[in-house]
């Protein structure tokens, strides 16, 4: 079945893609959705991110023209640099300079779960450097500079009234709080690393006390991020497609990421 391709100013799915675990009819039709789509609309690589799927999965046509299915791809080496022209489905009609790598080796599996891994190089390893981009929900404007992304963002919204109901901008302010949300539990994983090399009781227990406030911390900001997140959607109505799913999944994969290392903490400083 052809399915819709995300686009601009539709935000892409959540955080990032979530591996593929079961490798069943689900993930098949998957699959040849992502194929039909490709031929239906003679493209060279898919992700499953650009249909408004969280499995990372992506599809790929070699220098030959075959495509290549690749499940839960991973980059693992590489070498060389080339700057490229790119374009893509999510900004139609837009390009930029993107520097890749040149040559790239890839582990990934395939639909019977088998593993997997290829090397390529020139337009097959830049395909697959992007649709791999789609996977961190990310697109070619997280490659761009700081310089380059202010041009492109403000390139997209030339002629654009801010106040017309279709006008989305293209960086929240939710964003730049899950990314301080990312950063301070970052930060917590080092008492965790710490406490390998403490042997003092009381200095893990100020270590657990100080990881206490930072916890409280950081579920404090999820709830800010949650109900924010939720008032920013409804200011662009030409946002709110799809964002309700974003909004709760985000935040339930920093509530669990919270949760690991909350239960870390609690064994390596609590009661060790």
């Amino acid at each position: 079945m052809v399915r819709e391709i995300i686009k601009h100013p539709t935000p892409l799915s959540v955080e990032y893609a979530v591996d593929v675990r079961k490798f069943d009819d689900e993930l098949f039709a998957l699959i040849e959705d992502l194929k039909d789509t490709i031929n239906e609309n003679n493209l060279d690589a898919l992700s499953a991110y650009q249909i408004g799927s969280y499995y990372n999965l992506i599809i790929v046509k070699d220098d030959e023209g075959k495509l290549i299915e690749m499940i839960n791809p991973r980059l693992i080496n590489h070498r060389g640099s080339v700057t490229t022209t790119e374009s893509t489905l999510y900004y139609p009609g837009k390009t930029a300079q993107i520097q890749r790598f040149e040559t790239i080796s890839v582990v990934y599996q395939d639909r019977n779960g088998n593993d997997k891994s290829l090397q390529a190089s020139g337009d097959f390893s830049v395909r697959i450097q992007r649709k791999i981009d789609y996977t961190f929900g990310a697109t070619f404007v997280q490659k761009m500079s700081k310089e380059e992304k202010e041009k492109f963002e403000k390139s997209l919204e030339n002629g654009i009234n801010t106040t017309n109901a279709d006008y989305c901008p293209t960086v929240f302010f939710r964003d730049k709080i899950l990314k301080l949300i990312n950063i301070v539990m970052f930060f917590m994983l080092l008492p965790l690393v710490a406490s390998f090399f403490i042997e003092k009781e009381q200095t893990l227990q100020t270590l657990w006390t100080y990881q206490m406030y930072t916890i409280y911390g950081v579920l404090g900001l999820n709830i800010v991020y949650f109900f924010y997140a939720q008032y920013e959607g409804k200011l662009y109505v030409a946002c709110s497609s799809c964002q309700l799913g974003n909004i709760v999944g985000t935040t339930a994969i920093s509530l669990v990421k919270l949760s690991v290392i909350t239960v870390a903490s609690y064994f390596l400083l609590h009661v060790r």
